[in-house]
């Protein structure tokens, strides 16, 4: 019993946590929720009008207040104490446990030839602020798997020769706007996530979506020989598809 909750303790600190979280709403920080939502929104339309300088201090208002609000919880402090706890115990089972490291020596019968794996450059990276979007010129194309913070996402696929088959573009953003300009001679099918924003695929708008999933198809896709599969999820943001 005691073993098994010493392996187990990491599992029950998020437990812990995640009750910590719930109190401190409900009893003692009620407003917490609301002051993130205006935080978010403060981003978001500063991030809208960043050229002017009422957007850029809309912006970097809504960061200062997020992090205020984070920093000052009960729940980040308890993680705070629940990380140093914790590697105060694993430095104390080091100590007294230390682990052993024994060589391990091979035949060279039972030496097998390591597989080959080809790592390639990613056309777009992970970012936490900012805007990115696919080269203005010729690039050869690779399927696409982002997640990002606060900024816009551009992919345009007018300036990439795209392989037959299904291709396939993944991308999760915290808070902005994602632009996909797509050929008109390739199906698409798109599958959409959003908390609260609006929508604009090939002509048709859907605006003031809220907590709303569905999935768009153009009628050949299935048997189409060069097919795109989009994923997009957003919590703030508007997402628009159109066609080049």
């Amino acid at each position: 019993m005691l073993k098994s909750l010493k392996k187990d303790y990491p599992s029950w600190i998020v437990i812990i946590g995640i009750f910590v979280l719930l109190m401190e709403i409900a009893f003692f920080n009620s407003g917490l929720i609301f002051s993130l939502f205006i935080s978010a929104m403060m981003i978001y339309l500063g991030r809208k009008r960043m050229a002017k300088k009422k957007g850029k201090i809309l912006f970097w208002g809504g960061i200062i207040f997020t992090c205020t609000s984070i920093f000052t919880m009960m729940t980040f402090k308890f993680l705070l104490v629940a990380i140093l706890i914790h590697f105060i115990v694993q430095f104390s089972q080091s100590k007294r446990t230390p682990k052993k490291i024994t060589p391990l020596i091979n035949q060279k019968e039972s030496v097998n030839q390591a597989e080959t794996i080809i790592r390639t450059k990613p056309l777009l990276e992970n970012i936490l602020v900012g805007q990115q979007k696919t080269p203005s010129h010729a690039y050869e194309w690779n399927d696409i798997n982002i997640q990002a913070g606060v900024g816009d996402t551009i992919i345009d696929f007018s300036n990439t020769f795209l392989p037959k088959g299904e291709t396939i573009v993944f991308v999760r953003n915290f808070i902005g706007n994602v632009r996909i300009l797509v050929p008109y001679d390739v199906e698409v099918s798109l599958h959409h996530s959003v908390m609260a924003g609006s929508t604009s695929i090939f002509g048709l708008q859907e605006t003031k979506l809220f907590n709303q999933v569905y999935h768009l198809q153009t009628p050949n896709y299935e048997q189409s020989g060069q097919k795109i599969k989009i994923f997009t999820s957003l919590i703030v943001g508007n997402l628009e598809v159109v066609r080049i």
